[in-house]
């Protein structure tokens, strides 16, 4: 009976989490005006606070922050710098001659980031304040709860499959290409499932939210290119 509530209780946790996340995105990218935006807003309050809330007063646990390792901060950097590497050669090579950049700059001035001091500071929160925010909810709570459903193996590709649904919908709303949408969501999938081994592993979200913050960063240089560069 303890095991079947174990379950069930992860499993609404992490359908609260899916929902609300998929709900914001979907809501700020094709809702337009105060009510999208006020949607997104209430739902990335929530679910920043549901992980935290749920730690405390459902697990009951004691929260402990540690320092990285070298062998985490070792890891972080070369696992980053692969990504980076791959995702800004994939789009200098591939992704440019498929994406729109009309449609991709009609998107930005819809979502209010088209001015490059708003898009700074936008990368800028996206790249060191976000990608945190992600490993946090992404691979310290979703990962955890994946693991008491599924075995080693199973939570890894789960929590993967998890934090990549609401990165379609932003890459689909963003692209409006379907090939660059799978491919896209490829890549996310499998770079949540290296992270998602790097949590496991290390037991620590610093190797997992160094190599992320490089991978948001050519993220970011290629968000500057489509929407300043040369058309």
């Amino acid at each position: 009976m303890l095991k079947n509530q174990s379950h069930q209780s992860a499993g609404l946790a992490i359908f609260l989490v899916i929902s609300a996340a998929s709900i914001g995105i979907a809501a700020r990218f094709f809702i337009p005006g105060t009510v999208g935006q006020l949607l997104f807003i209430v739902t990335r309050i929530w679910i920043l606070a549901l992980p935290l809330i749920w730690f405390f007063w459902v697990e009951r646990g004691k929260l402990i922050v540690s320092l990285p390792s070298q062998g985490e901060c070792l890891a972080g950097a070369v696992l980053g710098s692969l990504m980076f590497g791959m995702i800004l050669s994939t789009y200098w090579l591939v992704w440019q001659h498929w994406i729109n950049i009309v449609d991709v700059r009609s998107k930005a001035q819809q979502i209010g980031i088209a001015s490059p001091t708003v898009y700074l500071l936008s990368a800028f929160y996206f790249t060191v304040i976000n990608s945190l925010a992600e490993e946090y909810i992404w691979r310290w709570f979703i990962g955890r709860k994946c693991e008491i459903l599924f075995s080693r193996t199973g939570a890894i590709f789960f929590t993967a499959l998890c934090f990549t649904l609401h990165h379609i919908i932003a890459l689909a709303a963003y692209t409006v290409n379907w090939l660059v949408v799978v491919v896209g969501s490829l890549g996310v999938f499998i770079a949540g499932a290296i992270w998602s081994w790097c949590y496991l592993t290390y037991r620590s979200l610093w190797a997992c939210y160094i190599s992320h913050l490089l991978a948001d960063l050519a993220i970011a240089l290629i968000g500057w290119h489509l929407l300043f560069g040369n058309m």
